[in-house]
């Protein structure tokens, strides 16, 4: 039985022939082609449930304009409109089964949503599936449109939904960081530029700029954001909106508005809007800010737990898994070097959607799949990396205190911050000494005769060192910084 139930079939006709379909499937012909032609990527569009959310929510709102305009009857308009809202509330994701890669310019996409859609309605309506006499994929659920407007304006949606979730992640990141930042606010160690020792400051500075970074990059992604609110619906096959009636473009644009709760307008030329992909470009440049600038703060993290012992060491990331199976003991930071590896990824998806917009020829860009695609996947990725490295790694990060306490107090940098009081002469030749001596620069700023304990001991401490406490009048320059001067040069 339950073989025979596997092996029914149905069978449906396209203008190349006809195929037999599952018969409990919801998808239909068109569908059946793209499954042969497209066995590419193995991976289904349902992956990205944004987008089939957002295909859902186009047909529903064109089914709700062609019903107010008078051009769908309105039975079967509500029978699409209530087959939609089941998919947008996450049922019968697992029938958009065409490839994310396909040729085409997403009409096998645009054409697994009106079969199923469609086959949801049959089936609300008591019919069969297949029953397309009654309910047409292509004349009712796709009335008044084409794949050229409605794919694009999917996909569009489809992002500004998801981005909502990245841009939450990316919050509760800056939040983690900005934790941090606070625990870590009085306690030194020495900056460095260009690798080498520079001048001191707190680690809470550091991952306050790391928090700060990502919060830029917040603001960024909802600026371009914006660019994703322009859509052609109504332009049909290459904008001059052929078989549409005149008054459907403004009636699925208000219900595409309610629908989706964006500010979604039309454009104002349609047929350029058809043809150009560059806001998806934009976008995709958007993230890939984004990620490089993460990646360089994973850089950092990993070089300041590098060791622990003949490296940085100046912090602990949480142990996650044993580092090596033969170094016994080693643990690795697996957590920085993953997301490190998502951003070379979203890198190389920006560059794709980038070769695939000026691929774009004269009325239409046949290659928006894998423009989908990429940048689907790009926040998808991103938004699993920032969970990570917020979860299983930033919080659980700990400073080794005495270890920054003893190179701060080694350091030659913290000489820079005296320079207002004995020179910059004395100050390169204490520098000098300390490095050859490996003596600590309080005690030989004491020893020179340059400042008392007690004013060295205030000008380093942590809040004039690392700038949170500014000088207010520096004392002059004393007479013994020129003799110390001297002394090293014979």
């Amino acid at each position: 039985m339950a073989l025979d139930a596997m092996t029914r079939t149905r069978t449906e006709t396209d203008s190349l022939g006809s195929l037999e379909i599952p018969e409990d499937a919801y998808w239909g012909i068109h569908t059946a082609r793209a499954l042969e032609n497209f066995p590419i990527a193995k991976r289904p569009i349902s992956v990205y449930p944004d987008l089939v959310v957002a295909l859902a929510m186009v047909k529903q709102a064109s089914a709700r304009a062609n019903a107010e305009i008078g051009d769908l009857d309105a039975e079967k308009a509500d029978l699409i409109d209530r087959a939609a809202q089941l998919v947008i509330d996450g049922q019968y994701h697992e029938q958009f089964v065409v490839g994310v890669i396909q040729g085409g310019a997403g009409t096998s996409t645009n054409m697994n949503a009106n079969e199923v859609i469609t086959n949801i309605a049959l089936e609300l309506a008591g019919r069969e599936k297949g029953d397309y006499a009654f309910l047409s994929p292509i004349d009712h659920t796709n009335r008044s449109q084409s794949t050229n407007d409605v794919y694009p304006t999917a996909i569009k949606i489809g992002l500004a939904l998801t981005l909502q979730s990245l841009l939450d992640e990316l919050s509760l990141l800056r939040q983690a960081f900005l934790a941090k930042a606070v625990e870590f606010h009085d306690v030194l160690k020495v900056g460095r530029t260009q690798l080498q020792d520079a001048v001191p400051m707190t680690l809470g500075q550091e991952f306050h700029g790391f928090a700060t970074t990502l919060g830029e990059d917040h603001n960024r992604l909802k600026e371009n954001a914006y660019l994703l609110y322009e859509i052609n619906m109504g332009a049909t096959a290459i904008g001059t909106g052929i078989t549409a009636h005149s008054g459907y473009s403004s009636a699925v644009l208000h219900q595409l508005r309610r629908i989706t709760e964006l500010d979604l307008e039309t454009a104002v030329d349609l047929v350029e809007s058809t043809s150009d992909t560059g806001a998806f470009m934009s976008f995709s440049a958007s993230l890939k800010r984004n990620a490089v600038k993460l990646s360089k703060i994973c850089n950092d993290l990993r070089l300041l737990s590098s060791g622990p012992q003949a490296g940085l060491g100046e912090i602990n990331l949480p142990a996650r898994q044993a580092g090596s199976s033969i170094m016994p003991g080693k643990v690795n930071p697996v957590i920085p070097e993953v997301v490190n590896q998502v951003a070379f990824a979203v890198v190389g998806a920006d560059m794709t959607v980038t070769m695939a917009v000026e691929g774009g020829q004269l009325q239409l860009n046949a290659f928006e799949p894998v423009i989908a695609h990429s940048i689907f996947q790009s926040i998808t990725w991103m938004r699993q990396a920032m969970w990570t490295l917020r979860v299983n790694c930033v919080e659980g990060i700990t400073a080794n205190r005495e270890r920054l306490g003893a190179m701060v107090g080694s350091s030659v940098g913290v000489v820079t911050a005296l320079t207002p009081f004995i020179g910059y002469a004395a100050s390169a030749a204490l520098a000098k000494t300390a490095l050859l001596t490996n003596r600590n620069v309080a005690d030989l700023v004491v020893e020179a005769g340059l400042m008392s304990r007690e004013e060295v001991q205030k000008q380093l401490s942590p809040a004039r060192l690392s700038g949170l406490e500014t000088i207010t009048a520096a004392i002059p320059i004393v007479q013994a910084a020129e003799d110390l001067v001297v002394a090293e040069k014979d």
